[in-house]
């Protein structure tokens, strides 16, 4: 992903209700429950965490019990000692009390609660980047540090890659093409990051990285399943029963699995492991985006701005997200005065006011009726006056002026230019251009001289799209006469 492409806009739930699934996340809590625990009495090691003696007494604070309570323990403990849930007070002796962030948990506002939250989760993802513990006990020299050559293992790397499968766990859950918070299969994940887009059948080679990204993967959501971050059902125990070789990938091709979630081939690849992105997940995501410069938009954010911005900022949406924001946008304003401020926004001549227009249009079909006067007052508006014409047509309104040829084909001109700005060379927009050149015998012969600034741009992608030969050809000679009466 690159930081200079907005992201698909999230719809995210409302902060009280992220906080309430932040506050049961089992990690936090547990935080919270060591953090409250801590007294005069707790003692901690020179890096914090606690003493290998009192993790007993913490795991039965939290009722755990089993091999790994003990470390489960120490992950609660690490958490809340990062999200400023306890303090060390002194160092030297290693005694802790409550921390000042403690008290946001039960006396903070949601956005307090979702701050400490934020901070267990950077700690998570911290840990879900490093290897297990006996390997970097191995790899380390008689000074105590660590040698990461010999454990074969980069930490910037592998904080890259977990990074990478995020945001395209994130861009399948927010897109309108993705699965929505549907659950995502483990090999299109480890498939998206390391199998080429323009590779058909994956070779060999390619299988067995996806497999060994896969059980790196398995590890890591199982650590961050408690944090909130996913919902996560790991790879079958039965397909990793031989110690000495990983499962391999189910056959196929594992990156078209990102566009469909069905089973690859005859195999169930639910059993390879499935993983969904919870809403609390996407709003972490998200924060995290934000602040690595991503431009990371959110349903609900234009409300409260003027209808410029709300035409600007949906102009890049897709239309189920687009007609969320404005109904929001719409909901805190009166028809009328909604009505004329989109309509005064959407004018002008420059390359986005296409789009603006569409999304006008869009917007003006969820207003009622109340809207009409504002409609009426721009019938003679050389840009808008095409629109008004089919709002008011649609509704069944009197005394709705004919639209002059010339208007007609400047609204043509005008629909074109903002779908393609919208979706690009697409199937819809092809089969209104065959339906254009059909309808009209001589529309190209009267297109070029329409006094729209993206005539030319319209007729040469009428051109490219159209399937006929003839037809296309007669459009690339119109987009050549456009562009010399344009003077370019």
């Amino acid at each position: 992903m690159s930081d200079s492409s907005p992201l698909p806009p999230v719809r995210l739930h409302s902060e009280a209700e992220l906080a309430r699934a932040a506050l049961s996340t089992p990690l936090l809590s547990r935080a919270a429950r060591l953090a409250r625990w801590a007294g005069p009495e707790t003692r901690v090691d020179a890096g914090g965490g606690l003493v290998e003696e009192q993790l007993p007494a913490a795991a039965g604070i939290l009722g755990l019990s089993g091999d790994d309570a003990a470390a489960l323990a120490s992950e609660a403990w690490r958490v809340a000692v990062d999200a400023g849930l306890v303090e060390i007070t002194d160092e030297e002796a290693g005694t802790v009390t409550p921390g000042e962030d403690l008290k946001l948990l039960t006396g903070g506002s949601p956005h307090d609660v979702l701050t400490v939250w934020l901070a267990a989760l950077d700690t998570v993802l911290a840990d879900a980047s490093v290897p297990d513990l006996d390997g970097l006990v191995d790899a380390m020299d008689e000074g105590g540090d660590i040698d990461f050559s010999s454990l074969d293992w980069d930490p910037e790397a592998e904080a890259e890659f977990l990074d990478g499968v995020l945001g395209n766990l994130y861009l399948l859950t927010v897109s309108e093409d993705g699965p929505g918070h549907g659950p995502v299969p483990l090999p299109a994940l480890a498939a998206s990051m390391i199998v080429p887009n323009d590779m058909g059948e994956p070779t060999d080679d390619v299988l067995e990285r996806v497999s060994d990204a896969m059980m790196r993967l398995d590890d890591q959501f199982r650590t961050l399943e408690p944090v909130g971050l996913v919902e996560y059902q790991p790879v079958d125990e039965a397909l990793m029963a031989d110690t000495d070789e990983e499962p391999a990938a189910p056959m196929g091709d594992p990156a078209a699995q990102l566009d469909d979630t069905a089973p690859m081939d005859d195999t169930d690849v639910s059993r390879y492991g499935m993983v969904r992105l919870t809403p609390l997940g996407a709003y972490g995501l998200r924060m995290r985006l934000l602040e690595a410069g991503f431009e990371a938009p959110a349903v609900g954010e234009l409300a409260d701005k003027g209808a410029d911005a709300l035409l600007d900022g949906t102009a890049r949406f897709g239309t189920s997200a687009a007609r969320a924001e404005t109904e929001q946008w719409l909901s805190r304003r009166e028809p009328l005065a909604a009505a004329r401020e989109l309509l005064a926004a959407a004018r002008g001549a420059d390359a986005g006011a296409p789009l603006r227009r569409l999304r006008c249009q869009q917007a003006l079909s969820l207003v009622g009726p109340e809207a009409e006067p504002a409609l009426r007052e721009v019938l003679d508006d050389p840009e808008l006056g095409g629109l008004a014409r089919v709002w008011l047509s649609e509704r069944g309104a009197s005394g709705v002026p004919a639209p002059t040829q010339e208007l007609v084909f400047w609204l043509t001109i005008d629909t074109v230019a903002a779908q393609l700005a919208a979706e690009g060379n697409s199937e819809e927009l092809q089969a209104l251009v065959e339906g254009l050149a059909e309808q009209h015998s001589g529309f190209f012969a009267a297109a070029w001289r329409v006094e729209h600034p993206a005539t030319a741009e319209v007729l040469e992608a009428m051109g490219r799209l159209h399937p006929d030969k003839k037809v296309a050809k007669e459009a690339r000679k119109a987009a050549f006469k456009a562009r010399s009466q344009q003077g370019g």
